[in-house]
């Protein structure tokens, strides 16, 4: 259930708060990825972003990396459905840089800007997914609610506009659509052209059984 986002109100935990919180939380880690804090107060930790993202990326090879204008060296692919990247991060990073360095992790073109990261918790045996405004810190939202992903869990998405907004796209970006569109309607017309092959021989098969003589 996608839901508008919340009014939660951010508790400022002392360090003394966030020391024993802390503990609390590595107390409970299963896969070693615990929480440190520094003594300056900020405390450093991994999240897990799960990306379901409907639309194509842009990634760039290693060749045009560091590059601002567009290269024939991208190309554009579906990820996976369920990919989960680990990251580790700062409590002070924002949910924008956290957008922005996992999309930069994995060498991807796309404009930050086109993506959205959303909480989803149980609230009441139900699943809440809602969306996190940029200025929020997810590893604060990960220390309160502890380590089980079942509490709450990260999930990139592109942002929800209705429509597409494809002038928001570089042409490059269009092209490898263009592209990627072709491949799976060639795919599909090869899948369609193999069942029908295979009904045609089937029904040959049968019709040759019943003419044959005798």
């Amino acid at each position: 259930k996608d839901v508008q986002k919340e009014r939660e109100p951010h508790i400022y935990l002392s360090k003394e708060e966030v020391k024993e919180k802390i503990q609390s939380y590595n107390s409970s880690v299963t896969d070693k990825l615990k929480m440190t804090l520094n003594a300056n107060g900020i405390y450093t930790g991994f999240i897990k972003v799960q990306m379901e993202l409907c639309r194509p990326i842009t990634v760039q090879s290693s060749q045009s990396q560091g590059r601002c204008a567009p290269s024939n060296t991208e190309t554009a692919f579906y990820l996976p459905d369920g990919c989960v990247n680990t990251l580790h991060i700062s409590s002070t990073n924002t949910v924008r840089e956290v957008i922005e360095a996992l999309l930069k992790k994995f060498f991807v073109a796309d404009n930050p800007a086109k993506f959205a990261l959303y909480k989803r918790c149980h609230k009441e045996d139900q699943v809440y997914t809602c969306k996190l405004s940029d200025r929020e810190h997810p590893l604060y939202l990960r220390l309160v609610a502890g380590p089980k992903t079942e509490m709450l869990s990260f999930v990139l998405r592109e942002h929800e506009t209705g429509e597409v907004m494809w002038e928001a796209f570089s042409i490059p970006e269009l092209q490898n659509f263009l592209r990627i569109l072709d491949k799976e309607e060639n795919d599909q017309l090869q899948i369609l052209k193999n069942r029908y092959a295979a009904y045609r021989s089937k029904l040959e098969e049968a019709l040759r059984g019943v003419l044959k003589p005798g």
